[in-house]
């Protein structure tokens, strides 16, 4: 028999959203491993905020609804703010209740910039990474590290003359402006958008952007984050990033580094021998020199292997960039772009945690 279409609304629901989500949703995973990283942060979280004053939004609610921004791909606050009005999956995700009202797009931005820091991003990566390394999942002896650009939120019509005078004499910044013939470099101009972006290109034939560099450490076993860095754009920016990665996981027991063919330098192969107690598996760039890296290292079964797990490190820029914000994040400035950068690979390394931790079928 043929249903009777009925658009009357009912009074009361009683079905909650924790029944709404399906007990198999990839999400629920995803919120549990969250839910244990925020616990861990409960003590920096509150020395965030002071003991008076008109109560904010909650921490774990900005937390939760940036990782969801991530996840989904959603480009702005404001449609994030618009999910969560209607999207009951989004608001089980982030703590909401069915009757509980949305924040407006501007008062979730400023009160999430107070969390877009660095160290918030480096610590919830840690808390993130700690199921992994209760069962066993991160290797201790066996990295990987490499960078990508990450493209500043700043045009070239930006880039201008350093002595130039900040008041636009063409017109605005949308006004027609002619750079043929103009040989522009980082040393004469700087972007009046984003001052700290740098004009560079990441290989030969391709064209210079205004970007930034974004590295990261993987471990070779599963190939989870556990380090990242974002530094001005340069031709040693991936090296020095590496380096400073390295000290923060330096341990007692000899590591083995695992990189492309950009890391073969002398100073930077000597540094990992010498300072850093790493074997260098690198990459021998034997195009116009003499490799740093020779028989000694190369004969070895574990160069092999590592050379083989460290292509392993170009999936976190790859998943980041095709699902996730990185592409080109609609931030301006090194602290902010690092922070998200990390909330990147913590997005990354819950999604991978979900498939490691997931049981099998039975």
């Amino acid at each position: 028999m043929r249903g009777v279409e009925d658009q009357q609304a009912s009074l009361f629901s009683y079905v909650s959203l924790e029944e709404r989500v399906p007990e198999d949703h990839p999400l629920r995973a995803v919120r549990a491993l969250v839910d244990d990283a925020l616990h861990q942060l409960q003590a920096h979280l509150d020395g965030l905020y002071p003991e008076t004053g008109r109560p904010s939004i909650p921490p774990e609610y900005l937390l939760r609804a940036s990782l969801l921004q991530i996840l989904y791909a959603i480009r702005s606050e404001r449609l994030l703010m618009e999910q969560l009005e209607y999207n009951l999956l989004f608001r089980w995700f982030v703590g909401l209740g069915i009757d509980d009202p949305v924040w407006n797009h501007s008062t979730f931005s400023k009160n999430r910039d107070r969390l877009l820091t660095t160290e918030v991003a480096q610590q919830l990566l840690q808390a993130v990474l700690k199921p992994a390394r209760d069962r066993k999942l991160l290797s201790d002896e066996h990295f990987s590290v490499d960078g990508t650009l990450v493209e500043a939120w700043a045009s070239m019509r930006s880039f201008r003359p350093v002595d130039e005078d900040d008041d636009d004499p063409t017109g605005g910044s949308n006004a027609g402006q002619d750079f043929h013939g103009e040989r522009r470099s980082n040393a004469t101009h700087r972007s009046r958008t984003d001052p700290g972006a740098k004009l560079f290109k990441k290989g030969p034939g391709k064209e210079a952007k205004l970007a930034y560099l974004g590295h990261v450490a993987i471990e070779n076993r599963n190939g989870l984050v556990i380090q990242t860095e974002l530094t001005p754009a340069d031709g040693y920016a991936e090296r020095d990033a590496a380096i400073a990665m390295l000290e923060r996981m330096r341990g007692r027991h000899r590591i083995t580094v695992a990189a492309d063919k950009g890391y073969d330098a002398r100073d930077f192969v000597r540094t990992l021998r010498h300072k850093l107690n790493a074997t260098p598996h690198i990459a021998q760039n034997t195009g116009n020199r003499r490799s740093a890296i020779d028989g000694r290292t190369t004969r070895h079964p574990g160069f092999a292997a590592s050379q083989r797990a460290r292509k392993r490190v170009e999936e976190p820029f790859g998943w980041a960039k095709a699902f996730g914000l990185l592409r080109r994040p609609m931030l301006r400035g090194r602290a902010a772009l690092e922070a998200w950068f990390t909330f990147h690979a913590a997005a990354y390394n819950l999604v991978r945690l979900r498939k490691l931790l997931m049981p099998g079928p039975a």
